[in-house]
């Protein structure tokens, strides 16, 4: 099997072995792709991996030998499945493997909005706490997470994780979800969008990108919020309108906005959110820890090993 791995960086950027799957194929590694690399590149490939490629019906079309595209993450909307199914192409995803990260990532963004123990760690490195003459201070009341009420969108793996986290904090939690309320723990109780946002002083987003979820916060649904709530998206950015949620901060709608994702990544320096005081974002980092991504290496190998044995795990395209 001729294997090539088109942009996966990211997921090994040298720290981890790619032997396992050198031993399955012959591999070619590349770092990055650009979109005018990646048919030379991929020409005689019987099988691609990738994280960010995407893989068009155009691509499908100039790669006759493709038998298996590897996902090397959970997110799959950057591959033409209708196309792949069509020519009798096997997609496979990445799932499950970074629920702990992400879920450990949202509470970082949350008590960085509660607590900001950079902010304060900060200005006590810069000799603020020296010159005051109190043994402590603070510049804002600081916030704390017990009784409050998390409001999650989306409960799949990673959406109970933050549900069990928050519960640990002491914090009521209500879902929106496809789920029905019989098969939801008694501690998470389902709600509507519209209610969910009126009642909870903390949102998180951990729901798909599709047609339905494309900018569902944006200036009405924002406006169903109470003042002062945080919204915190670890999912994807297209949930959200950013220049919607730029005016619910300037406006004092939204406390704060927390996220890992931006609807173009890396954003351009001129984006609104990129200015405003009280948005938190971090390079779409979530996902990647060390233990995630040995976890994602040892789910791919056995994708394709499965593949290979004629019994593929994991796939996204079922027929």
């Amino acid at each position: 099997m001729n294997i090539v791995a088109l942009d996966c960086f990211t997921v090994n950027p040298g720290d981890l072995s790619w032997d396992e799957i050198s031993q399955l194929g012959n591999l070619t590694i590349y770092n990055r792709s650009t979109p005018e690399e990646v048919v030379e590149r991929a020409k005689d490939a019987e099988m691609i991996l990738i994280n960010k490629i995407n893989v068009s019906r155009e691509l499908i079309a100039q790669l006759p030998k493709l038998k298996y595209v590897g996902e090397m993450a959970t997110g799959y909307n950057n591959i033409d499945l209708e196309a792949c199914t069509e020519r009798g192409i096997t997609v496979c995803n990445i799932p499950a493997y970074s629920t702990d990260s992400v879920a450990q990532m949202v509470f970082a963004l949350l008590l960085n909005v509660a607590t900001k123990p950079n902010c304060y760690a900060e200005e006590t490195r810069q000799g603020k706490w020296s010159e005051k003459q109190d043994f402590c201070y603070w510049n804002t009341p600081l916030m704390e997470l017990s009784s409050k009420t998390l409001g999650i969108v989306g409960l799949g793996n990673i959406g109970y994780k933050v549900a069990e986290i928050a519960h640990a904090f002491g914090m009521d939690v209500n879902a929106f979800t496809s789920k029905n309320s019989s098969e939801l723990p008694d501690n998470i109780r389902k709600t509507t969008l519209e209610g969910l946002l009126a009642t909870s002083d903390v949102i998180s987003l951990h729901c798909p990108l599709n047609a339905s979820t494309d900018k569902m916060i944006n200036k009405e649904t924002l406006a169903m919020m109470h003042a002062g709530t945080i919204l915190i998206n670890t999912g994807r950015g297209g949930l959200i309108d950013e220049d919607a949620v730029a005016d619910a901060l300037e406006s004092g709608q939204l406390k704060a906005y927390c996220a890992d994702v931006m609807t173009q990544e890396p954003p351009t320096p001129n984006n609104r959110l990129m200015k405003e005081p009280h948005a938190y974002i971090t390079p779409h980092i979530a996902w990647a820890t060390f233990e995630a991504r040995q976890r994602l290496m040892a789910i791919a190998i056995e994708n394709i090993r499965k593949f290979i044995e004629g019994t593929p795990q994991n796939v996204v395209n079922k027929s």
